[in-house]
């Protein structure tokens, strides 16, 4: 077991995988310790395991953060409680129906089925009109019944939608109210609380997503703070959310379904970090592992964000989320031949069981890492030896798709990394080129167990000038938990032509939301000194339905410039701007913020590089993607390797976590805060 680390100032954050636990963690002094543990069937488990394997002491912890895949996995595998909901009568199918979309244009291919069967939709008469007017009083007869009905049903969780609820919630309380007093212990959740916005489609998604949730997020937080506390822990337990904050225990109780795209918010996060520590400040994170790939971007140092996503097609959740794309790439990824016999790689995983087949697991399709070890890009031993590959076996995977192919096992090889290439190059110009961005403007951040193996070959494709590599590749997202502050989004619908907009009503409606977000920051105990907030006006063209989100200074006297950065914004991210065309304010919201503390990693002194000759661990025949023969290629123990050293390709850097592969004609150079920064001959 490592040594126990002793500093009252020690900040620690853990990401749970589905494969692995990875704890991140800080000394007062900046020194970085890691540590991977195996992800256990009650994560709390791991995460307690995993800080011991790293050595804390935690009466030393003064922060701690999390960032988990339980609430994406529940939805996942609909491994949650038993569920209903109660709408307003006429309304029942409203998850059903959806929009009518499909997530291909194979007519025949069905939407999975919604959340809640049914059987247990119930409505209740009551009318509540677009201006927020009571049309047709709550039938509290009829509501009292249906209560009893979901009593005697047995259900554990409730979403309360009804239709316009977001311009009055005074149907929705009474509602909950008695749903409280009938069932008691029942989680209820109303949808003019969790997402007062409107169109019911979404709005309904969003609640039954986070009432599914809560009764799974809140013991979990619950216990782990318990958990945490009997060790000697006294601080905040801190939940990384989609959003890209942290919320403690409290809030997730209330707000279950923010934390459904927690893991892969936390690499996002990171990424931007380390670029603009690098003096970038437009990036694009790229954080591939077993089985995906998850590609984001900061635009000036802004990380893009979507207010419409799912973890499942047709169940949008609409908490605004950091905008990630994920496809099925991974070192686990299998290569295949369709039905015309070209080669495909992806989505389709070994995963880590049976593993590729060089794992020896018994697995025999033949994967992305199974055709690096054919090239040499990858050794024998992962993990400092911890797990051992047989080359045999890798050989007789990739002869599976070499046969029919007509090639050798090494051109096959390549042939599937290539494809693999081609894939995530296209998941970056996904994320750039259809935003607007041209790539060539940006530094390419790799991270993840398998980020550094192929990353070059991605710059290299899309024509970006800068590679970063970070010192602990496979848990930069464990350190993107840490680089987080406390924020909770607010918004409210404010439907108004920008051109005859109040500005006293707006101020005061930004106010009312600034106050309700004072009031979470205080019951998560955030000192007022600590607090800050950022306000936005959503709006759109007249006559569209997709906002843009603008953000506005206070205090607000115009609107101009407002309207004027939603049109650039438009032209940037639509290719289309309409100056002459008419603006409308669609949603306002407020971004309560709570500081938490930071710790500088620190800078190394810089080397000069021709007094540094660096010692290979071993000289590799290695056949890189694009050449016809092997190269005899130095392998370097990325430990060894001082700050400011510089490195020519070929070469291969290996350490615990991760491979980087430097291809011929490329420049990799260790900067002052271990990143290596690879460069490419013009």
């Amino acid at each position: 077991m490592t040594e126990a680390i002793s500093s009252p100032t020690i900040r620690t954050a853990v990401d749970i995988g589905g494969t692995f636990t990875d704890v991140f963690v800080q000394r007062g002094d900046g020194r970085i310790v890691t540590a991977k543990y195996p992800t256990q069937a009650n994560p709390i488990e791991g995460v307690l395991a995993g800080m011991k394997q790293a050595g804390i002491d935690w009466r030393d912890v003064e922060f701690f953060s999390h960032g988990t895949t339980i609430a994406t996995n529940a939805l996942i595998t609909r491994n949650f409680p038993k569920i209903a909901i109660v709408t307003t009568k006429g309304f029942r199918d409203v998850t059903e129906i959806r929009r009518g979309d499909r997530e291909s244009w194979d007519p025949y291919q069905e939407v999975a089925k919604p959340f809640v069967a049914r059987r247990n939709r119930l409505t209740v008469t009551e009318r509540i009109g677009y201006d927020g007017k009571v049309l047709e009083p709550i039938d509290q007869d009829e509501a009292c019944e249906v209560a009893r009905v979901l009593r005697r049903r047995g259900i554990e969780t409730v979403a309360v939608c009804f239709v316009n609820s977001f311009t009055n919630p005074e149907h929705e309380e009474v509602m909950a109210e008695i749903l409280a007093e009938e069932l008691p212990g029942v989680a209820i959740t109303t949808s003019s609380d969790v997402l007062p916005e409107i169109f019911e489609y979404e709005r309904f998604s969003t609640t039954v997503a986070n009432a599914a949730l809560v009764p799974i997020i809140g013991p979990y937080a619950r216990t782990l703070e318990s958990r945490l506390a009997e060790s000697g822990y006294d601080n905040d337990v801190l939940l990384l959310h989609s959003g890209g904050g942290v919320m403690t225990p409290a809030m997730a109780e209330k707000y279950g379904a923010r934390l459904a795209a927690s893991g892969i918010a936390a690499g996002a996060l990171a990424s931007r970090h380390i670029a603009r520590m690098c003096g970038y400040e437009n990036s694009i994170g790229f954080d591939m592992g077993g089985t995906s790939t998850d590609v984001s971007l900061t635009d000036n140092g802004v990380l893009g964000t979507t207010n419409m996503w799912s973890v499942e097609f047709g169940y949008p959740i609409c908490f605004p989320s950091i905008e990630v794309l994920t496809i099925g790439a991974g070192g686990g990824s299998i290569a295949w031949l369709d039905d015309a016999g070209s080669l495909r790689n992806g989505p389709q995983s070994a995963g880590s069981e049976p593993g590729p087949a060089c794992y020896g697991g018994g697995g025999d399709l033949a994967t992305n890492t199974d055709a690096n070890l054919i090239l040499g890009t990858v050794g024998k031993k992962l993990a400092g030896g911890v797990k051992e590959l047989d080359d045999e076996l890798a050989h007789a995977a990739v002869a599976t798709i070499a046969a029919p192919l007509g090639l050798d096992t090494e051109a096959a090889a390549q042939s599937i990394i290539k494809v693999a290439n081609a894939n995530m190059a296209d998941a970056i110009r996904l994320i750039s080129i259809r935003k607007g961005h041209d790539p060539r403007d940006f530094a390419l951040v790799g991270f993840g167990g398998a980020g550094p193996l192929h990353v070059a070959y991605l710059a290299k494709d899309l024509g970006i000038p800068t590679v970063i590599i970070p010192p602990h590749p496979g848990v930069t997202s464990a350190m993107g938990c840490m680089l987080v502050d406390i924020q909770h989004d607010i918004t409210t619908m404010y439907l108004t032509d920008a051109s005859e907009a109040d500005l006293d009503h707006l101020v005061s409606s930004f106010e009312d939301l600034r106050e309700q977000g004072r009031a979470r920051l205080e019951a998560e105990h955030v000192a007022a000194e600590d607090m800050v907030f950022e306000y936005y006006l959503d709006m759109r063209y007249m006559g569209q339905w997709r906002a843009i989100a603008v953000p506005v200074s206070m205090p607000l006297t115009s609107l101009d410039d407002v309207v004027a950065t939603f049109h650039a914004n438009h032209l940037k991210e639509h290719n289309f701007s309409a100056e002459d065309g008419g603006v409308e304010i669609y949603r306002i919201s407020v971004r309560a913020i709570g500081l938490t503390p930071r710790t500088d990693a620190p800078r190394a002194e810089l080397i000069d590089p021709a007094t540094f000759a660096p010692t290979p661990t071993e000289l590799r025949s290695v056949l890189f993607p694009d050449e016809a023969t092997r190269l005899e290629t130095p392998v370097y123990d990325r430990g060894e390797l001082p700050a400011g050293a510089v490195l020519q390709g070929p070469c291969i850097i290996d350490q615990l976590d991760s491979t980087t592969v430097v291809p011929p004609q490329t420049t990799a150079t260790v900067d002052e805060w271990g990143n290596l920064i690879l460069t490419f001959a013009s």
